[in-house]
């Protein structure tokens, strides 16, 4: 019996270039379709922290170098990189799944994700996009715009915007009646279009979601069985590159929290990935999660690699 799996992809999964992500993605259309050939219902989730400051950055150059672009808010650059990937997603697994005479649809879902205006994170942004610009430069902008910018790693300074928690998933219903049909779906890219609910309508903020706590609530939502979140190592490790790192082939919930407050996983890295899969497995009975690399998907799904968390 097949079980409903939500899958978060990486970086790893796209790569940084148009030309780039059509490669890798006929690679990520393997994994999911080993998944959906084993009776899986497979909905995925995918970040896009390179796409969208891409995006931004051609939009903000065109916009101040005399190329008469109007400027394009945040937000809209978010819905265009879930756009292009899903299409590029869209394309590479109907593919793989016609080649293996698996008829299914796969549907792209443009998804807002409804934020809190009075989360910590609007006060504290941390999530560098976009170009980098000499001090002069980004203090002008910063007055003109009201963005905030800071100093990147010795190469400039960078707009930073807030990375907010999601509370509400906007199309959920529509997600729903697809997976209820059994289509393949892609959803929450990037996390999800970050929105804010004003009266009855929502309204888009510049922020970037993390999109492991995105696929997360997802998951959640859907009461799925599994959330697999898909990186670049095959399992999560203790004291990771030391001399005495130690691979983990499972995690309590308890476990895994000790190791957090022991500091074993790395902020921008490991950490956000198991306190996703931790706020999976305490809101859901029976829920598990995995932690792999792309490749071994399926050799994790079967217990042969990969961290598995449960309660």
């Amino acid at each position: 019996m097949g079980k409903r799996l939500v899958i978060a992809l990486g970086g790893n999964a796209l790569g940084n270039t148009s030309e780039e992500q059509l490669e890798l993605v006929k690679h990520t259309a393997k994994t999911i379709a080993d998944l959906v050939e084993e009776g899986n219902t497979v909905i995925v989730g995918h970040g896009n922290g390179p796409q969208v400051g891409m995006i931004n950055l051609a939009m903000e150059y065109a916009a101040t170098n005399g190329a008469n672009t109007p400027p394009m808010p945040f937000p809209e650059c978010g819905a265009m990189s879930q756009g292009y990937i899903g299409y590029h997603l869209e394309q590479a697994i109907k593919q793989e799944l016609s080649n293996r005479n698996i008829n299914k649809e796969v549907a792209c879902i443009i998804t807002e994700v409804v934020v809190d205006i009075n989360d910590e994170a609007f006060t504290n942004p941390t999530k560098p996009i976009g170009m980098f610009y000499s001090k002069e430069e980004a203090d002008a902008i910063a007055k003109e715009k009201n963005y905030s910018f800071v100093e990147d790693a010795g190469r400039g300074f960078r707009r930073v915007v807030p990375s907010p928690a999601p509370k509400d998933i906007v199309q959920l219903n529509v997600i729903k009646q697809l997976i209820d049909q059994d289509d393949v779906v892609i959803t929450v890219g990037g996390g999800g279009i970050p929105v804010v609910k004003r009266d009855n309508n929502y309204e888009g903020v510049a922020a970037v979601i993390d999109k492991d706590k995105s696929s997360s609530k997802l998951a959640q939502d859907l009461n799925a069985e599994m959330l697999i979140i898909l990186t670049a190592v095959d399992r999560v490790a203790i004291n990771f590159n030391k001399p005495d790192q130690k691979d983990l082939a499972k995690m309590t919930v308890a476990e895994a929290e000790q190791y957090i407050k022991e500091g074993h996983f790395a902020p921008g890295s490991m950490l956000p990935k198991v306190e996703a899969c931790l706020s999976f497995v305490r809101n859901t009975p029976g829920g598990k999660a995995i932690i792999t690399s792309l490749e071994r998907a399926k050799d994790a799904l079967q217990g042969v690699t990969g961290t598995i968390i449960e309660a």
